[in-house]
């Protein structure tokens, strides 16, 4: 009878794991791990060592509530296109295991308290720029540029580039040129990387109605954007390196690891179809990581 007893209390537990891990899946925390790596090393910069666990946190946690609010009222916009795409589909709404109207509230919940959060643990100039990057997200790319125009991800990249400049805003209350390159280091890399995915998703796209640039311009040219936006990165970087005075743990990863990201999209560019996309979209997020930690590395080692 004890065993038989249990069970019921066992589906519970495993209805309310089920549903919190539905809850997580709406905040995009792929996207929260982008946050992480672009934050901190920025606050490590603008702070010339280790600016404190307390800001930090502080920062971390306002830039995870506008970051997974706007991955929640995304997913709640684009419910419709997500239960046409393979690659969406089983997504909590589309499988109806949270309700459109529950993910909306949630989503807007979590953005609109980043401000608050922020202003009251951190400063002013993080919070607006959270809250602009969390509104930027939701109603220009979301709602308008994502089925508007080709230039979705390129434009789209505003709201994914600005963990860094918040991480600069929050040591130092100010804006600068060196926040400022961080902010476009990340904006051209965007591109290529996701560009890297939408080659090979090119028909769920297109079933879905969606104006990608593979879908609008097709393969060839989206192939050349993607060698063209590696190059701007490999760029940028570099003359972040000569702005903020980096040393030589910087530039070789800057280089070399540069020199890997443009030879992926030459390779991409230069191949069939999908052929090497895969590795050019993992290759990418390494690349960043790598980037950014070299960062840190540089300043602690060298500085």
């Amino acid at each position: 009878m004890a065993a038989a007893g249990a069970h019921p209390r066992r589906s519970t537990r495993s209805t309310w794991s089920a549903l919190l891990r539905d809850y997580v899946t709406l905040t995009k925390p792929w996207i929260m791990l982008l946050l992480l790596i672009t934050t901190v090393p920025a606050m490590i910069l603008a702070a010339e060592g280790w600016p404190g666990w307390r800001l930090v946190a502080s920062t971390l946690f306002g830039g995870m509530l506008a970051s997974g609010g706007a991955g929640a009222v995304n997913m709640y916009i684009d419910r419709d296109i997500d239960a046409i795409m393979a690659r969406t589909r089983s997504r909590p709404i589309p499988r109806g295991t949270i309700p459109p109207r529950h993910a909306a509230i949630f989503g807007t919940t979590l953005g609109l308290a980043s401000g608050p959060w922020l202003l009251l643990t951190v400063n002013a100039l993080s919070a607006a720029l959270a809250l602009g990057a969390f509104a930027f997200y939701v109603f220009a790319y979301s709602l308008y540029l994502k089925r508007a125009t080709l230039h979705n991800t390129v434009l789209g990249g505003v709201a994914g580039a600005m963990p860094p400049l918040i991480g600069w805003a929050a040591v130092t209350g100010s804006l600068s040129v060196q926040g400022l390159l961080l902010f476009f280091v990340v904006f051209y890399w965007q591109p290529p990387h996701f560009w890297a995915l939408a080659l090979g998703l090119a028909e769920d796209y297109r079933s879905a109605n969606i104006p990608m640039m593979p879908v609008v311009l097709g393969e060839r040219e989206t192939k050349r954007q993607t060698l063209l936006y590696s190059v701007l990165t490999w760029a940028v970087t570099v003359i972040f390196g000569a702005v903020a005075r980096m040393n030589v743990v910087y530039f070789a990863v800057a280089l070399l690891g540069g020199a890997g990201f443009v030879w992926c999209a030459w390779r991409i560019a230069r191949g069939q179809g999908t052929e090497g996309t895969r590795t050019m979209f993992r290759y990418s997020t390494l690349y960043l990581a790598a980037l950014f930690a070299a960062m840190v590395l540089d300043r602690a080692l060298l500085r």
